[in-house]
């Protein structure tokens, strides 16, 4: 199965203020995220954006959200996304998007729950294994491996991005090539 840019979207989990510094190697996190959105941007994949109960975790983290400005946001207090009315409403919207790359924290509660939910609809998750984070690194590592066992596509940033890129000359490439570096 390969991933192809025309029938794909994105989402951008609940990476937030008040969460994100208490995440498991954030740093390393914000950066790899930043590259993936960046890439995804160049790509033309169209983004989602969650924030889970914005009252008491805050907004998505700087640098982060400049990046994903304009892409249809949404608050939820659900742990999968798929159990926010809204934000189902505009996936059935773009339906023949068949793959869903999924990135942002924490993987063991809200991408884990919604990856398992959006296969049940129809949908092939694909978790970018370097842009997902938990406080506890355990947490994590039993998530990509219950996803696994889901059937959920489990990628890196850089293996995403040039499988998404597909040919190497183009302007995307080129610009992709000086993001991994």
């Amino acid at each position: 199965m390969r991933i192809r840019k025309e029938d794909t979207i994105a989402i951008c989990v609940d990476i937030q203020e008040r969460l994100f510094p208490h995440i498991h190697e954030h740093e390393q996190l914000k950066k790899n995220t930043e590259i993936l959105v960046e890439g995804l941007k160049t790509l033309e994949i169209p983004m989602m954006v969650t924030e889970q109960y914005k009252k008491g975790l805050g907004e998505t983290i700087a640098g982060i959200k400049e990046k994903v400005e304009g892409c249809p946001s949404f608050e939820k207090t659900a742990f999968s996304c798929c159990d926010d009315a809204p934000f189902m409403h505009k996936m059935e919207e773009g339906s023949h998007k068949r793959y869903v790359i999924l990135f942002g924290i924490e993987a063991h509660i809200c991408l884990l729950q919604t990856a398992i939910d959006l296969k049940e609809r129809g949908f092939q998750p694909v978790i970018v294994e370097d842009c997902v984070g938990s406080r506890n690194p355990k947490n994590k590592s039993i998530a990509i491996n219950r996803m696994l066992q889901e059937g959920v596509t489990v990628t890196s940033y850089e293996s995403l991005l040039f499988e998404l890129c597909r040919f190497a000359g183009s302007d995307s490439f080129k610009a992709i090539s000086k993001l991994v570096k």
